[in-house]
């Protein structure tokens, strides 16, 4: 298994971790014995913790993914170039084949 993937497989794994987390902590929220003021109180603080863990990772998955696009970009540019500088040295050598076999 590749960097990539591994890498990929560890973020889902992370990502259900977190997840079931919160569920729990939720399902734990409205289960205990307390004012509704406080399990509201409670439940907005786990939603603001949630919406900050979510956001930075969007922000690292963002930022692989552009990682990887440029990567894949730069890839792209150096295959480009190897096969144009093999394209013109194919067409030199047939050029000079050919100019070989019409003075010969």
């Amino acid at each position: 298994m590749g960097n990539e993937e591994r890498s990929h497989g560890t973020g889902s794994i992370i990502l259900a971790f977190f997840i079931g987390g919160l569920v729990g902590a939720g399902v734990a929220l409205l289960l205990a014995p307390q004012s509704g003021k406080e399990t509201r109180q409670k439940i907005k603080e786990l939603a603001d913790e949630a919406k900050e863990k979510a956001t930075h990772y969007a922000e690292e998955v963002k930022s692989k993914v552009t990682s990887t696009v440029e990567k894949g970009k730069e890839l792209v540019e150096e295959k480009k170039s190897l096969i144009s500088t093999a394209l013109e040295a194919g067409k030199e050598a047939y050029t000079k084949e050919k100019e070989k076999l019409g003075k010969g």
